[in-house]
């Protein structure tokens, strides 16, 4: 008999479709059925000896929260007989409804009950447990997961004793994952935690990766591609992490037309062994990435999101750096100046901050500027020493793609159809903070902002307390201007100010979006497993 081996997940979500994506243990047939008569069914696809299937669900009524089941071959897999939590439900949204959009980054997979967490309350957790509590309250419309949904370079004990009864942990790359069998577990790990498991198979979610998803600092230059590709263990492991990217994260991201119009994945469905293929594709992607298109758009309503991967897109070389490729810049720019006037809020999701704190965005720069030369070859290998230690990687460290940016969110924020608002969704950074532009000649009309949060379950060292609440003050922007005269950098052509935070801790932001209205707020996970409101304010009114 066929086992639910991880999910469901409730991937996308709208007034009348859904997807649900599952791992089964063996090739069945899999099927959702609805409470309402609707639903849908598939046959799994394999990759690697695992067998997965994404359920295209139909039939579904706008404006209905619709519980649902999980079948495989016919038998009952979800949800289980003994589940402590409500039925899974998809709910549809009606055209006139507010849009709550929760999001954030960085989520070690918690401990199993009753171990010691050493990092704290995980935000996923305590964001199910009251959920649960009242399933028919209040609850996000989509949880975007900003990066870094797995660590593969920073196993937990338990996966590294895993590792070590498969292979020599004194290896490279020890005890971090070498192959697309050790992913796997890294999401076992973190999406079969009971109240995680759950809340994935309740609420929809997008997803994009960051460096941890494959390694610390992932295409941070040429330099360190070179390096990589000249051990015997790098090839290996970025294979597995785009493959396992594509299969556990990306299908997901896709709504049903972009599925049906995806070759790979037809032709994945259509092979009983699809793991070469897919091998194949993750080649093209690290070797070729202007190729391959991992980000995505999805509109709720008048909200529109542009998802944006800010790590396999770069161009790297000194001479022409770039956080997007070519390709990549054009997508983005036509994706938001579609159809003007046709949403009231754009949402631009990248994993990397847009803007920092004052000092570190100069000294990004300045070290941008070390690297390709402008103060002679001895600098340029300083520079690229100091880029990788202290992960000078950044929007600010590609400073065309961040004037490129700027550009952008200015050109679309002005004129007689802007949006109300525009609003740069980020993570990576380890605390959370609201900053706000200030343009030096005709501000947009619409409000911008930069609104990052991360952990959803991370270490917070006080020296990433101390060194962020330092990059905000006087003080450091007089450092910063210094690091721009010695990197004979510009001056950045927009300014900007910390308008809330900097807060630490494991937590989330919400926001919710009626008509032209936003609204903003913060909660954090506490010991006792509460999410605690620590922070709401309106950014724009209706």
């Amino acid at each position: 008999m066929a086992g639910l081996r991880l999910g469901p997940l409730l991937r996308y979500a709208d007034g009348s479709s859904a997807t649900v994506w599952i791992e089964a243990g063996r090739p069945c047939a899999a099927e959702v059925r609805c409470a309402d008569g609707s639903g849908g069914t598939t046959r799994t696809f394999q990759v690697a000896g695992h067998h997965y299937a994404l359920i295209p669900v139909t039939g579904l009524t706008p404006g209905t929260a619709t519980p649902y089941e999980v079948f495989l071959d016919g038998t009952r897999a979800w949800p289980p007989d003994d589940s402590p939590f409500p039925p899974s439900a998809i709910r549809t949204p009606a055209g006139d409804d507010d849009v709550r959009v929760a999001f954030g980054s960085c989520r070690w997979a918690a401990p199993p009950a009753g171990e010691h967490d050493p990092v704290g309350p995980d935000a996923l957790d305590s964001l199910a447990a009251r959920i649960a509590a009242d399933p028919d309250g209040e609850r996000p419309d989509v949880l975007l997961l900003l990066g870094d949904q797995v660590y593969a370079d920073e196993t937990s004990d338990a996966t590294r004793r895993r590792i070590a009864g498969r292979r020599d942990l004194t290896e490279p790359p020890g005890s971090e994952v070498a192959d697309y069998e050790e992913y796997t577990w890294l999401y076992d790990e973190s999406w079969r935690d009971p109240e995680v498991r759950w809340l994935l198979s309740t609420v929809p979610s997008c997803m994009i990766f960051d460096d941890h998803d494959v390694i610390d600092d992932w295409n941070t230059s040429a330099s360190w591609v070179a390096d990589m590709r000249a051990t015997d263990w790098w090839r290996e492991r970025v294979l597995s992490g785009l493959m396992s990217y594509w299969v556990y994260q990306h299908l997901g991201n896709l709504s049903p037309a972009a599925l049906a119009a995806d070759p790979l994945y037809a032709a994945v469905r259509d092979t009983p062994d699809g793991t070469d293929l897919v091998r194949d594709f993750a080649c093209r992607a690290d070797t070729e990435p202007a190729g391959v298109r991992w980000s995505y758009r999805r509109d709720f309503g008048r909200v529109r999101l542009l998802m944006v991967d800010t790590r396999a897109a770069r161009v790297l070389a000194e001479d022409g750096r770039a956080m997007l490729d070519a390709g990549e810049a054009h997508w983005l720019r036509e994706q938001a100046l579609d159809t003007p006037g046709s949403y009231d809020h754009l949402l631009v999701g990248t994993s990397l901050p847009w803007l920092l704190p004052h000092l570190v965005h100069d000294a990004e720069g300045w070290n941008a500027a070390l690297c390709r030369g402008e103060r002679g070859a001895r600098w340029a290998r300083f520079g690229e020493k100091v880029r990788r230690a202290a992960d000078l990687e950044h929007w600010a460290a590609f400073p065309d793609s961040f004037a490129a940016l700027t550009r952008l969110l200015a050109e679309v924020g002005t004129g007689p159809q802007a949006p109300a608002s525009v609003l740069v969704l980020s993570g990576d950074v380890h605390h959370a903070y609201v900053a706000e532009p200030r343009w030096p000649g005709d501000v947009p009309d619409a409000r911008v902002l930069q609104l990052t949060c991360s952990p959803v379950h991370n270490s917070i060292p006080l020296s990433i307390r101390a060194g962020f609440r330092f990059g905000w003050s006087a003080l450091a922007r007089a450092l910063g201007r210094g690091f721009r005269r010695h990197g004979r950098s510009p001056r950045p052509p927009v300014g900007w100010r910390k308008t809330g935070g900097p807060w630490f801790g494991n937590q989330l932001m919400t926001l919710t979006l009626r008509g032209r209205s936003a609204w903003l707020r913060l909660h954090q996970a506490r010991a006792d497993g509460a999410l605690v409101l620590v922070e709401e304010s309106e950014l724009t009114t209706g």
